[in-house]
């Protein structure tokens, strides 16, 4: 019998309530884990914590709108009180390109600001609140869930190609300085995803390029279509894993083969 790999460990995702966020948190839960995992959306939430009780896990929900800055250390503070202590953290809230695609030119300044608030400060934030109790038990898995498009231009998206750029440059610094202290620090850099946020930017370059939508999904990859999101558990579940103590600093794409380097 395979023995569970996160057996005892306890986890916090955001941006857990569909999607990638959400087969992590059950791929953990699989393997193990305690969960804990936020989003705006209560009730996908909900739904979410009793599919890992009705599996026999142990989940926490924590209904958190992390554009708010000022919510985080809230969410933090709860979270150490609630769990005693994080062993695994996954930054995977994240705002794309889906919902106000524009040339740099034209390019909504808020919208930049939501973007690089939410794909790259709210995981600098997290990762310096919970690293104290990692750094202070001398062990910790911090995943951050950025993008190919941290590897590559994002037309019509520059917010969130710059916002993923800088997840990989905070992943690599965080991972060197606490290297000694058995903290782990990598990357995931996946490509399109079949989620509701990847869907409009579909539709959207479909319109924007005159061709039928199946055609471009087809297009998209070498391997001819999206990712499922619970394609990218299996390395998520690596990565948090105590096999993956010599692996840090490194960003790893999923992507169908689009990024092969």
């Amino acid at each position: 019998m395979e023995s569970l790999k996160l057996k005892d460990k306890t986890a916090l995702i955001t941006g857990a309530s569909r999607g990638i966020g959400r087969s992590i948190a059950l791929g953990f839960a699989a393997q193990g884990a305690r969960v804990a995992v936020t989003a705006r959306t209560t009730q996908d939430l909900d739904s979410l914590v009793r599919e890992v009780r009705d599996s026999g896990r142990e989940a926490l929900a924590i209904p958190a709108d992390l554009l708010d800055l000022s919510a985080v250390p809230g969410l933090v503070g709860f979270a150490e009180k609630e769990l005693g202590g994080l062993d695994i953290l996954v930054n995977n809230a994240g705002l794309g390109s889906s919902s106000n695609p524009k040339p740099v030119i034209e390019f909504d300044d808020r919208f930049w600001d939501r973007s690089l608030a939410l794909n790259l400060t709210v995981p600098y934030l997290l990762c310096k609140a919970f690293l104290p109790s990692m750094l202070k038990r001398k062990r910790g898995r911090i995943i951050n869930i950025a993008s190919i498009a941290s590897r590559t231009p994002h037309f019509h998206g520059v917010a969130y190609a710059a916002s993923k750029h800088g997840l990989l440059g905070l992943t690599r610094t965080l991972a060197l300085e606490v290297a000694k202290d058995g903290v782990t620090v990598n990357a995931i850099c996946p490509g399109p995803v079949q989620t509701e946020m990847n869907d409009q930017r579909i539709q959207y370059d479909s319109r924007r390029l005159g061709i039928e939508l199946s055609e471009l999904e087809a297009g998209l990859t070498p391997i001819g279509r999206r990712l499922q999101p619970q394609e990218i558990v299996p390395m998520a579940v690596l990565l948090a894993s105590d096999e993956s103590a010599a692996i840090t600093g490194q960003a790893f794409n999923i992507c169908g083969g689009m990024a092969m380097s």
